[in-house]
């Protein structure tokens, strides 16, 4: 058995059991967050989508921390409600690069990277040395090579991490196949996280399989 065809029986397997949760706890906020998850974990964005919104229903003051809706919103191409997500996020979790890059990312479908770059929010104190380098990066201040050279070489995270936000770079200044290759590159250091997923998300969605 390949390992698409392994990882799409287990994320079965597993919507699977949130199926069952959904429905015998159908008031369960994290029962839709999780279900979400593993839907867009398979592509199904516009299902996941459902799912988080769902969740906020039961449970308004979860907004602030549906950062997988952002990500499910820029893959449904719905890039204003993305960025407007990762804005409210950034009130909880301020620190954090990756929801400041995904809402450049997101403006950057709208409006271009000059003006993603300009409204690029301030982040200081990411514990994660390469995404403080890659907010160097989104911010203009550090080349390519300085994002991919940080970190140990044999520390698939890092490498994980460099290569695919340097490949969602180049699809924000509209250089796909710059981009195919970066996240091509960063879906081959596999990692136990759901931004690897995404990794492969991407490639689905853009009909790169």
């Amino acid at each position: 058995m390949n390992l698409n065809n392994s990882l799409n029986n287990s994320l079965h397997k597993e919507l699977e059991h949130y199926n069952n949760l959904v429905s015998t706890h159908p008031d369960n906020p994290g029962a839709y967050v999780q279900r979400g998850m593993v839907k867009f974990k398979l592509a199904q964005i516009s299902e996941s989508i459902t799912d988080f919104d769902t969740a906020e229903k039961l449970k308004p003051s979860i907004t602030p921390y549906l950062w997988q809706r952002g990500l499910s919103y820029y893959y449904a191409q719905r890039f204003a409600e993305g960025a407007s997500q990762f804005e409210i996020d950034l009130t909880v979790n301020s620190q954090d690069v990756e929801e400041t890059v995904w809402r450049y990312l997101c403006i950057a479908r709208l409006q271009g990277s000059d003006e993603a770059r300009k409204s690029l929010l301030s982040v200081k104190n990411d514990p994660r040395l390469v995404m403080r380098k890659v907010y160097q990066l989104y911010g203009g201040n550090c080349s390519i090579e300085d994002v991919l050279k940080i970190g140990n070489p044999f520390d698939k995270r890092s490498k994980f991490y460099s290569h695919l936000y340097v490949g969602l770079y180049f699809e924000a200044g509209d250089r796909p196949e710059d981009a195919r290759s970066y996240i091509n590159k960063a879906e081959s250091y596999r990692i136990d996280d759901y931004m690897w997923y995404l990794a492969r998300v991407h490639k689905i969605v853009r009909g790169w399989d």
